[in-house]
């Protein structure tokens, strides 16, 4: 081994670089196999069955069992006329306006805008 390391030492730094990366990279790559190799073996261990039962995930209808129901209240539908609706709304803004104290002159002009 001491051998080894000083024929290595005494060869040229650009030699002594080669050495280095081909060995980091075998390194690297027998790594990188263990790790492919254990995690097929992880993938295969588990089945998706046993996942299924373990975490149980809640189902769609499930889920739409719990949401509360939005009830949307119906309005009788009453059919009134355009004249009729204009006439309704100015008794009301008249009555507004009675109930504020103005006559509708009153309630137009533009000092009382301000």
């Amino acid at each position: 081994m001491t051998d080894l390391l000083k024929k290595i030492q005494n060869q040229p730094k650009h030699i002594r670089k080669i050495i280095f990366w081909v060995t980091v990279i075998i390194i690297g790559t027998l790594f990188l196999f263990t790790f492919i190799y254990s995690l097929k073996a992880r993938i295969e261990a588990i089945s998706p069955e046993k996942i299924f039962e373990q975490y149980k995930p809640p189902t769609f209808e499930e889920d739409l069992n719990k949401i509360p129901k939005i009830e949307v209240p119906e309005f009788p539908e009453t059919e009134i006329s355009e004249e009729e609706f204009k006439e309704l709304l100015e008794k009301q803004t008249e009555e507004e306006l009675k109930a504020e104290g103005k006559t509708g002159e009153e309630a137009l002009s533009p000092e009382n805008s301000q």
